[in-house]
């Protein structure tokens, strides 16, 4: 697939209309190998990593925006990030005494009521996190919802994903500049969604990315802009899993040692294991380097 684990951005050049489209594969499939869980569950994970890749090109600053949907179902949550440096991960985590029904259909079946929320958390600044109920039957129609209540822009999203791709296509109306009326501006918005709409899950996930958009919009004057390159990567390290166990206290930390001998740090993105012993605890604690 010449389109595998990019995004590109798009703009129309007689209208007021943005988009972006990404195709995730490699990296996905990292991503699938630290989640075992089932296809349906799989899928719902896919579609929040194509939707974060895609909301990653708001980011004009050093920092990660976080896609994530916490819910009272057989899933708590559903968590993916993409950084400013194009690195994604993600992750779900089962209810403790939810049972995944393989044959869910709705994001509600999998995650019952909750709330999605977008958060923007720039390495210098102020963080910002916005969140919508979840309402909708899938993530596409939570996102918008988000984006009309929140952001006051029209915006669709078109998201497929299954054992092999996840892949997003969003379309976003932009200020009245080229359009020569408002009127005008609104019919423009309607073809594009009515193009847009014509895609299949099979097509987005499939067909690279500048065929798939001549399909679409042929009969438009579409520029194509050079592709950001997606890959995985967590942010997880040892030094971060011990100020973790710092923040816990000493005494409590203590007191899982006594207990368990060493302490053991799994990160849920990416596997890692990070564990500790009595020495490393005490060094912690004395402010020294651990080893």
């Amino acid at each position: 697939m010449i389109s595998n684990d990019l995004l590109h951005r798009f703009i129309f050049d007689d209208c007021d209309i943005r988009g972006e489209i990404v195709t995730l594969g490699a990296s996905y499939q990292e991503i699938l190998a630290h989640n075992d869980y089932p296809k349906v569950v799989q899928a719902l994970l896919g579609e929040f990593v194509a939707a974060v890749a895609l909301l990653s090109s708001t980011l004009k600053f050093d920092g990660v925006v976080t896609l994530q949907a916490r819910g009272e179902g057989a899933l708590s949550l559903v968590m993916a990030e993409c950084s400013h440096h194009n690195e994604i991960r993600a992750i779900v985590r089962p209810a403790p005494d939810g049972e995944i029904d393989a044959e869910a259909a709705t994001l509600p079946d999998l995650l019952g009521g909750g709330v999605l929320a977008i958060t923007l958390d720039p390495a210098k600044g102020e963080r910002y996190q916005g969140v919508v109920p979840l309402e909708a039957d899938d993530l596409a129609g939570c996102l918008e919802h988000y984006f009309r209540q929140s952001e006051q822009l029209e915006t669709r999203f078109w998201l497929a994903a299954d054992q092999d791709a996840a892949s997003g296509l969003m379309l976003q109306a932009l200020p009245q500049q080229l359009a020569a009326s408002a009127e005008d501006n609104a019919d423009q918005w309607r073809t594009a969604q009515a193009l847009a709409d014509t895609v299949s899950s099979d097509e987005l996930r499939r067909v690279d990315h500048n065929q798939l958009l001549y399909r679409l919009f042929h009969e438009q004057s579409l520029r194509l802009f050079s592709p950001s390159a997606i890959h995985f990567a967590c942010s997880c390290s040892r030094e971060r899993s011990a100020e973790a166990l710092k923040s816990l206290g000493q005494s409590d930390v203590e007191q899982l040692l006594i207990e368990k001998g060493e302490i053991e740090i799994d990160c849920q993105f990416c596997n890692q294991l990070y564990r500790y012993s009595a020495a490393d605890i005490r060094a912690l604690f004395g402010q020294e380097t651990l080893h």
